[in-house]
């Protein structure tokens, strides 16, 4: 595609999701951010190189408000159409190559967590480079200022973490201005409003309404005295009175629908054959990991499954009651969740549950931008990031046209899908990045 850092992208549809309006225009580019915007019949500069837009529509990239990023599948999502990715949890140092890229890398950019801060004896193990387990108030304190250190932006907590350390983290990422995150599916003590009361400003998966509604009730739990609920027809009052009280306290969702679509729906998953899928096929790219993670399906259909439906109505009554829904995928989480191409079956679930076409772009573009104080992207406008995806075919009037991808702008710089997936690195190169993570986290353990 065109090497031009300075050019003007002509007459396609663009679709203003800030005033939830479209229009046909033309977005000049000059090196990283767009220019200016001309309206339709206004003459163009001569001077100017154009790319001929007509009959595109054209979406601000894409962000994913919930994933785990590595090296070795970055440019899946940014192939995808995802140029923005909320990394919750996992560790810095690990993806600092991809948080410290060029504006117009073939990668994503990064907003990025540090390690979870779990209870004992941890969900995924002993305290090691993904996750630090303690029921000290003054460790979590100390890991918050280490991870304040390190760049993290936010601070996200794992389910088994108790009510005194959740205090402690939240108190302390206060001190630096940063928002506490956590993920509740599998907590056996505390719930979505305790968190609330505690200042915790997001909830994970929409976790944690469950156990708030019915008390002493978790996945992992002994589900003979829960046999009576109807997770398919879950008390919708209860629901409504849960999520006004949780709006009180500004809280925010990032409800993952896809993850527990996948597994409800195995073996019959969603997937799609496009160029994104065929690149993870032919490397080898996290397939073992969801084939071997589909051999337990009864187990995560037991655990999981129920909350499918469950999640959903909580998302879209959160939503029409005022409350902040965004959108993510978790991946690579469970079974088959596709970096980048997730996020657009995110985005069907949202409309299948309620969302018009425009609020579901909404929410994987602006108002997950605003949601994270990123003030530059989200939204096409004069003075922002030039990041923005070309598509074949009208997503307002199918939101399933958002996969149709003609070309994604990264930080001004043109790229086929087909060029990003050349940038996929080879397996040596991912084995030597480990190698030299591993040597560097020796290092900082010291």
């Amino acid at each position: 595609m065109s090497e031009q850092r300075h050019y003007i992208v002509a007459n396609g549809t663009i679709i203003d999701v800030e005033q939830s309006n479209f229009f046909t225009g033309s977005i000049e580019i000059q090196d990283s951010k767009i220019k200016r915007i001309f309206p339709l019949n206004e003459v163009l500069p001569e001077e100017i190189p154009v790319i001929g837009a007509k009959g595109k529509y054209i979406i601000p990239g894409l962000i994913d408000m919930h994933c785990h990023i590595k090296e070795q599948f970055a440019p899946h999502f940014l192939a995808s159409g995802v140029t923005t990715v909320r990394n919750t949890a996992g560790n810095v140092f690990m993806i600092k190559n991809l948080i410290h890229a060029p504006m117009d890398a073939p990668t994503p950019r990064v907003y990025s967590a540090d390690r979870m801060i779990d209870g004992t004896p941890g969900q995924l193990g002993p305290t090691s480079f993904g996750n630090f387990v303690t029921d000290n108030p003054e460790e979590a304190r100390k890991e918050v200022r280490r991870q304040v250190g390190v760049g993290a932006k936010f601070i996200k907590l794992y389910g088994w973490v108790n009510r005194e350390v959740m205090e402690a983290v939240v108190d302390e990422a206060k001190k630096y201005d940063l928002e506490v995150s956590c993920d509740l599916i599998h907590s056996k003590d505390l719930h979505a409003l305790d968190a609330a009361q505690m200042g915790v400003t997001w909830l994970e998966h929409a976790s944690g309404f469950a156990q708030a509604l019915y008390q002493g009730w978790y996945p992992m739990a002994d589900q003979t005295p829960w046999s009576h609920l109807n997770w398919e027809q879950p008390d919708e009052r209860k629901i409504n009175e849960l999520c006004q009280r949780m709006i009180a306290y500004k809280v925010k969702l990032c409800p993952t629908l896809v993850i527990f679509d996948q597994v409800d729906q195995y073996p019959h998953i969603w997937d799609t054959k496009n160029k994104v899928r065929e690149s993870l096929e032919k490397e080898n790219i996290l397939i073992e990991h969801w084939l071997n993670m589909s051999v337990q399906h009864k187990q995560l259909k037991q655990q999981f499954a129920k909350l499918n439906h469950f999640t959903k109505v909580v998302a879209k009554t959160y939503f029409d009651l005022g409350g902040l829904v965004v959108t993510g995928t978790d991946t690579p989480a469970l079974i088959w969740t596709f970096p980048g191409m997730s996020l657009h079956r995110e985005l069907e679930l949202f409309v299948e549950i309620g969302f018009s076409e425009m609020e579901a772009l909404q929410a994987a573009t602006v108002q997950a931008a605003k949601s994270i104080q990123l003030e530059n992207v989200g939204s096409i406008k004069e003075g922002n990031i030039a990041d923005l995806v070309l598509l074949n075919n009208n997503p307002l009037e199918k939101i399933q046209h958002t996969q149709d991808i003609h070309f994604v702008i990264k930080g001004g710089k043109v790229y086929s899908q087909e060029e990003i997936l050349r940038h996929v690195p080879s397996k040596a190169y991912v084995a030597n990045q480990l190698n030299e993570f591993e040597k560097e986290w020796e290092t900082v353990e010291k």
